[in-house]
């Protein structure tokens, strides 16, 4: 008889490190880092870190809750106009909101199919170009896009796979030829190395 242990699936989402960005000379607004450490066979990249901010997460539920009309999706903490981004508590419980709505997110098989989730949270493409990615306007798929991100974002440690001899992939004349538009400064907003991502 022939045993075989399948392996638990997990997605473990954690949303830290929040920081005040200058929009312009009059308005600032907070993005948040999202890390994501998973063995879920639905994942491009078994680990990835981007940055949000809270009205991409708003694009995010409304775009998820379109394309599954039968579910009732988790709520966004909500937005008071007494938020203050200089209050630490106001902050932390925004982000402590935005994390427990990405965990409720992660358990539905249905939403885990929608491909502007995997965009959202392993890439730093604008709402725009998730859109167009998704609806086949670009010359990327999801996937080329997802692994074109974790290229640029050096800071990352290098997955096991790409260690077997797909060094090349990191080479910057490659990424601007594949005709990927990150978001405004992505990639110095880059995620610093989680600990936990380095075990193996």
């Amino acid at each position: 008889l022939t045993f075989i242990m399948r392996l638990q699936e997990f997605v473990t989402v954690l949303v830290r490190d929040p920081r005040t960005r200058k929009e312009d000379s009059w308005h600032s607004y907070i993005d948040y880092e999202i890390f994501i450490h998973t063995n879920s066979m639905c994942f491009t990249r078994k680990t990835s870190c981007v940055r949000r901010r809270f009205r991409e997460f708003v694009w995010l539920r409304q775009r998820l809750q379109s394309n599954a009309v039968l579910i009732q999706l988790p709520e966004l903490p909500s937005k008071t106009p007494f938020f203050n981004m200089n209050n630490p508590h106001h902050v932390d419980h925004r982000r402590q909101g935005l994390q427990e709505f990405l965990e409720k997110i992660l358990q539905d098989a249905l939403l885990l199919s929608d491909s502007r989730l995997h965009l959202f949270l392993q890439t730093q493409l604008s709402p725009e170009d998730m859109e167009a990615c998704v609806s086949g306007q670009t010359k990327y798929s999801v996937a080329d896009a997802i692994n074109n991100f974790a290229s640029l974002n050096r800071r990352f440690p290098i997955e096991e796979e790409r260690k077997k001899g797909k060094n090349d992939a990191d080479s910057d004349s490659e990424s601007s030829s594949s005709g990927l538009r990150p978001s405004d400064d992505s990639i110095s907003r880059g995620c610093k190395a989680s600990p936990a991502s380095e075990e193996s």
